[in-house]
Order: C-alpha cells, then sequence, then structure tokens
C-alpha cells in the first residue's frame, strides 16, 4: 500500500474515494456514490465511546469496507481526529498518524501464496491519501507505523506457511532473508553445534523428526551497551510428538509465531534504525513421532546442567527456549523477553483478547503493560510466584516439563513460566515470559484476514524503544 499526503477529501484525485465516519455501530460499512464521486462511510460508533482500542479496530475497518465494497484507492481525513472525538485529544498528531497507518498495513494484508489470483486482482487498498494538515513529524511517523504493520504482516507470512514449507531449515532461511541488506549479523547453528554445546534440550525434541534443528542467532548492534535478548519459539510443526495432539491440532504450523515475531522485530529494529542493541535467538525444530521420537519419562540434559524429565511430550516449547534462556547468558544482557506459542490454557485463562505475561521485575512489568496498551499488542500479567514451584517437581530428574493427572489442568500457563523461570535464574538481569497463544490467530472482532495475527511484534518494538539498556 502506498500512502500519500494531501490537503482536503474535497481535493483529492477522483479516483479515489472518500472516507466518511458515522456514528453507526463500530465497524459498519456502507458504500454511496453522491455526485459523481464514491464515498465509503464507516460506522464509529457514539464518538463520546471513542478510545484508542477502537480507533485501532476503526482504521482497520476502513481498508476493510474497502475490500468488501471493490474500492483499491482511498481518501481519508486525518487531521480532525481530535474534534470527532474528544476522548483522543491526549493522543499526539504523530501518535495517532503511525497506530493508523499500522492498522490499514495490517488490515490490507490477507495470506494469498497459495490462492490463483482473479482475473480482477486480489482485493486490496494500493493507494491511501491522508488529508488535512500535516508537518514533518507526521509524516514521519506515519512512515514509521507504516514499517511497523509491514514487520507484522512479515511475521504473519511466515506464520501462515504451511509446515511442510516452512521447516527449521527453511526458517532460518527466512531469518537471513529478512536481514539482508541491513546491520544485522546472523549465525545459524546446527545440530553438530548444538551438540557440542550440550542443548540436549533443542537436540531432544528434534529427535523424533527428520528435518534437522536450527538455532538462529541475529544481532543489531544500533548502540553499544548490554543488549536486549529476544527469545522466540520456534517450533516449526508440533504434532505433539508421541503425545500425540488430537484432531483440532490443525493449526500447529503456527507454533512458531513467536520465532517469527522476534526475526521480524529485530528486523523491524534495523529498519528504524534504533538506538538500541538488540539480539534475536529463534531454536527452530519440528516437533515429531516416530520411533526415534522423545518418550515420555526420558531425562534430557539441557545446556545449562539441568536434567529435565519429560511428562509429556507435547510440552516441547519450553524445552527449547530453555536451552536458548541459558545461550543468552553469554551475551550479558540487560534483559531477556521470550515469546512463544507456549500452553493452551493461557487460551482458557484470557480467551483470544491478550497474550498472558510473567515477571518478578516490576520495572520491566511496567514498561509491558504500558507497551501493550500503547502498541494494540494487548496483555494481562499473570503471577510468578515460588509458591507455584512445586509444579516443576520429579523424582527422578532436576525438573518436570509439566504436571502430569488431574492437577495438570490448573495453572498450565504459570507451570510453563516457572519452568522457564528456573533457567532464568542463572541471569544476572530481569527476565519477561510472554505466552502469545490466545493471540496466535486473529479473531472475528478485530477486523483482520483468517490467519496468524502477527503478534506480539508492535508490543515488541514498542518495549525496546522503552527499555533503559
Amino acid at each position: 500500500m502506498k500512502i500519500v499526503f494531501g490537503t482536503t477529501l474535497e481535493a483529492a484525485p477522483k479516483l479515489f474515494t472518500r472516507v466518511r465516519i458515522t456514528e453507526e455501530p463500530l465497524g459498519t460499512k456502507r458504500t454511496a456514490t453522491i455526485d459523481g464521486a464514491e464515498w465509503l462511510s464507516i460506522g464509529a460508533g457514539n464518538s463520546a465511546d471513542m478510545n484508542q482500542r477502537k480507533f485501532i479496530i476503526l482504521c482497520r475497518a476502513i481498508v476493510r469496507g474497502a475490500h468488501a465494497h471493490g474500492h483499491r484507492k482511498l481518501a481519508v481525513q486525518f487531521d480532525r481526529t481530535p474534534e470527532l472525538f474528544k476522548n483522543l485529544a491526549h493522543v499526539s498528531p504523530e501518535d495517532v498518524a503511525s497506530l493508523a497507518a499500522q492498522n490499514f498495513e495490517m488490515a490490507n494484508y490477507e495470506y494469498r501464496a497459495y490462492k490463483t489470483k482473479p482475473k480482477s486482482g486480489f482485493k486490496e487498498v494500493e493507494d491511501l491519501q491522508l488529508c488535512g494538515k500535516t508537518n514533518l513529524s507526521i509524516q514521519t511517523a506515519a512512515k514509521k507505523g507504516q514499517e511497523i504493520g509491514r514487520a507484522v504482516n512479515a511475521t504473519r507470512e511466515l506464520a501462515n506457511t504451511p509446515g511442510g514449507a516452512m521447516t527449521p531449515s527453511i526458517l532460518a532461511s527466512a531469518a537471513k532473508k529478512a536481514a539482508a541488506r541491513l546491520p544485522i549479523k546472523v549465525e545459524v547453528l546446527s545440530e553438530a553445534d548444538m551438540k557440542k554445546l550440550g542443548m540436549g534440550l533443542v537436540l531432544g525434541v528434534s529427535k523424533g523428526s527428520t528435518e534437522p534443528a536450527t538455532f538462529i542467532v541475529m544481532e543489531y548492534k544500533g548502540a553499544k551497551g548490554k543488549p536486549i535478548v529476544l527469545a522466540g519459539k520456534g517450533i516449526t510443526f508440533d504434532s505433539g510428538g508421541l503425545n500425540l495432539k488430537s484432531g483440532d491440532g490443525h493449526e500447529m504450523h503456527m507454533d512458531m509465531s513467536g520465532g517469527a515475531a522476534v526475526i521480524q522485530t529485530v528486523a523491524l529494529a534495523a529498519k528504524l534504525k534504533t538506538k538500541k542493541h538488540v539480539i534475536g535467538i529463534v531454536p527452530a525444530v519440528e516437533n515429531m513421532p516416530s520411533g526415534s521420537a522423545l518418550r515420555p519419562h526420558d531425562i534430557v540434559k539441557s545446556l545449562s546442567g539441568k536434567t529435565v524429565e519429560i511428562m509429556n511430550t507435547d510440552a516441547e516449547g519450553r524445552l527449547v527456549l530453555a536451552d536458548a534462556i541459558t545461550y543468552a547468558k553469554r551475551f550479558s544482557p540487560s534483559v531477556v523477553v521470550d515469546v512463544a506459542t507456549l500452553t493452551g490454557a493461557s487460551l482458557v485463562a484470557l480467551g483470544m483478547e491478550a497474550s498472558a505475561y510473567m515477571t518478578k521485575d516490576e520495572e520491566a512489568a511496567a514498561l509491558i503493560a504500558e507497551a501493550s496498551e500503547a502498541s494494540g499488542d494487548y496483555a494481562w500479567r499473570l503471577p510468578l510466584w515460588d509458591e507455584y514451584a512445586y509444579s516443576l517437581e520429579s523424582s527422578f530428574a532436576d525438573l518436570a516439563n509439566c504436571v502430569l493427572g488431574a492437577s495438570g489442568r490448573y495453572g498450565g500457563t504459570i507451570n510453563g513460566g516457572m519452568f522457564l523461570y528456573e533457567f532464568a535464574k542463572e541471569l544476572d538481569c530481569p527476565f519477561v515470559h510472554i505466552d502469545m497463544a490466545p493471540r496466535m490467530t486473529s479473531t472475528p472482532r478485530e477486523e483482520l484476514a483468517k490467519g496468524a495475527a502477527g503478534a506480539p511484534v508492535r508490543l515488541l518494538y514498542a518495549f525496546i524503544e522503552a527499555w533503559k539498556s
């Protein structure tokens, strides 16, 4: 999508459809021809009820409305937002421009890699004109927002790719492609490299697959100082292993969504020349059942030296992330944030509206909460209390990877976070765990195409900007 700037709706080129905001229910979409000009009416609801969350949906509804009615060029009056919506008066014009551009881009995306292009072309907005008084800072903010939206879409593209076309090796190639022509150093460890290091947890999960694991490390050094390390779960397909998933596990090619988000967030930081030192780590593995796969009650030794009893082979994401967190220690990080579609229990707790996050560091917790609300990548804090440590007990190893039996139904998301914290204890810095399973896919209510939602790229980038290394 090309975003340009204009003066007024009336001055927009004739080929552009003018957008009008009404007080019809939020997301209502109607089109009409008035005096020879095409108009697209989008409902915003009662203007007194508008807030930033609803504004994000409104921006997306504009583009989705254009798709629905076949409009490819839009003109939107941009500079009257504070007049229309008094509750947004505290949001700077720059932030309004950035949010709008992000969400225009996100709404314009659809996964089409395997679709035959119609003769009339796919439904998408090609040109969007923001009309009204602007200055250089507002235009710069819109361009930045557009880059953030594109990074989200690039994450969705990776996550939507079927598992057979997104193996660990292909994900490593995708990381190199994302870093191409950017000041990012990419290193990909092979299984032989991992064996030398002693990454028994990553290699243990990989045992059941014919596809070799990879361990992706991306480094962008936009400033001196201790790095912000992002670790993303890269399970390119999760069958559950020998604890095979039931037939409803049809979206498990997206189990590398956290890894995809980390790859694109590091690339985004480089594109925007962010003055931060950022490292991304993605252990990429397939979790498959075979004669060589991990068995329940196998005991595996981690990179940290701790041993883990495998109570359930479908609790594999925490295993590969544990080795990644230990690996992060070598960089002397200022903070480590892991991102993973870790537990179905997080959906039980939060539905599909917010990721869960856990940390013992109050400064990090506050910044995640602020970044969540500001970015639109919503997250909610769950406890990481020592009282939950009992759930990691094993009779035969240092740790159990999950809880068996009826009690395993309780606090499953916290159990996953506690497991990772056992390895993060060795870090001399704050640690944040983000369970993004609730936000793996979009919902019908958020005006996005079906499939991957691209979370939490916006949250991670906002956190990177706010964190003081």
